[in-house]
């Protein structure tokens, strides 16, 4: 039982670490908007 214990317990430190690296993310990372631009060619707009 001690080992399940021990892998229980890794995997919620390892979910601990990618949540708070998420949540981190969303804290300090902050979208720049831009434009964006993207040109057709004339044969795609005709059939």
């Amino acid at each position: 039982m001690p080992t399940l214990f021990k892998f229980l317990t890794f995997l919620a430190v390892i979910a601990g670490l990618v949540y708070g690296g998420m949540i981190a993310l969303v804290t300090f990372v902050k979208p720049e908007p831009r434009e964006m631009v993207e040109i057709v060619p004339p044969s795609k707009l005709q059939k």
